[in-house]
């Protein structure tokens, strides 16, 4: 895998480096000192993957991170000294279209391999960005439950962020249907996007803890690096299973759980991302009777997850961003 570094600082340029020649396969592409640099670059030149610093002279990360996914689309991987002090950037890169975000790695401390490990995970995880898991056909659980508004599944990846945003942001606080969240990222910023999304909307907004059910007008997101499922026909739970995915937590991993289980009505939604989870789980929402929505490609910030579930025949509904709230509120009406 080719690879772009984006950094100003040497030091965490020289560690960037040293983490990609920790994987033979792994070759540095460029090393850019600034945002420009790194738009400029990417035209001339784009790698399999780009990390990004934030914060740089004459353009940030967020800012750089727009141009190349306007100008040269690739995959982009935030790399910043502070993910956690930095979660609004992170957010607002996220949303352009950057992928996920980790820690630069130390130079100068003992065992480099162990410090720069959260870094060489991510790097895996890119190899296998467009793989997807194979898996048996969800036989749906029949268990009676007391009649509520449908459940509403979202997955979202790369842009997701701000796209969330967007949708439970318009939604009124009468929504009556449950809406349970998967967006890839990681569990030591999942709070503060948590946080964030509940400024975004009149919902609440909340963590899904293992034995949580869903709550009529409640969110809850996928907080952990493992996989939210259902364990049976009304709790949540977390699993580490399956390993064969480049996910975690995955969309399809969650979707093929509530096709499984879920005894209710469902409308499953699909918003922007890059690779293929989430695809063929809301195929299996579709095939099971549920309504299914995906983003249309021209407010995606990367048309990728959505692309695959239109080419699966996923989604009945393939709405643009603005359009999404609108449908769920359609869909879902209080039962009578």
């Amino acid at each position: 895998m080719r690879i772009g570094i984006v950094n100003d600082m040497p030091m965490a340029a020289e560690a960037l480096r040293r983490t990609i020649l920790l994987r033979p396969k792994d070759e540095v592409a460029w090393v850019a000192r600034d945002g420009e640099e790194a738009v400029a670059m990417c035209m001339k030149d784009t790698p399999d993957l780009v990390l990004m610093d934030l914060i740089m002279p004459k353009m940030n990360g967020v800012q750089a991170t727009r141009e190349i996914m306007v100008k040269c689309p690739c995959p982009i991987l935030i790399v910043t000294v502070s993910v956690n002090e930095n979660a609004r950037m992170v957010f607002e890169a996220m949303g352009a279209g950057a992928l996920n975000a980790v820690d630069t790695p130390a130079l100068g401390l003992d065992n480099f391999e162990t410090v720069s490990a959260p870094l060489l995970s991510k790097l895996d995880s890119m190899r296998g960005l467009l793989g997807f898991m194979d898996s048996r056909p969800p036989e749906k659980n029949t268990e009676l439950t007391p009649r509520q508004a449908p459940l509403v599944v979202i997955g979202a990846s790369a842009g997701g962020p701000s796209a969330l945003a967007e949708v439970l942001g318009s939604l009124p606080k009468d929504f009556p249907s449950p809406i349970i969240v998967i967006q890839h990222v990681d569990e030591q910023f999942a709070a503060s996007l948590v946080g964030w999304l509940k400024q975004q909307s009149v919902l609440p907004v909340k963590a899904a803890c293992e034995g949580d059910a869903p709550t009529p007008g409640v969110v809850l997101m996928a907080a952990t690096s493992e996989h939210l499922v259902f364990v049976n026909s009304r709790k949540l739970g977390y699993t580490v299973h399956p390993k064969n995915v480049f996910y975690f937590p995955s969309v399809d991993v969650f979707f093929e759980s509530v096709a499984r289980h879920w005894p209710g009505e469902v409308v499953g939604v699909l918003l922007t991302g890059m690779g293929r989870d989430g695809a063929k789980g809301l195929k299996k929402l579709r095939d099971a009777g549920y309504h299914t929505i995906a983003q249309d490609k021209q407010s995606c910030a990367v048309y990728g997850m959505t692309k695959a579930a239109v080419e699966l025949q996923a989604a009945v509904d393939v709405l643009p961003l603005k359009e999404i709230a609108a449908a769920l509120c359609k869909h879902c009406k209080a039962p009578k």
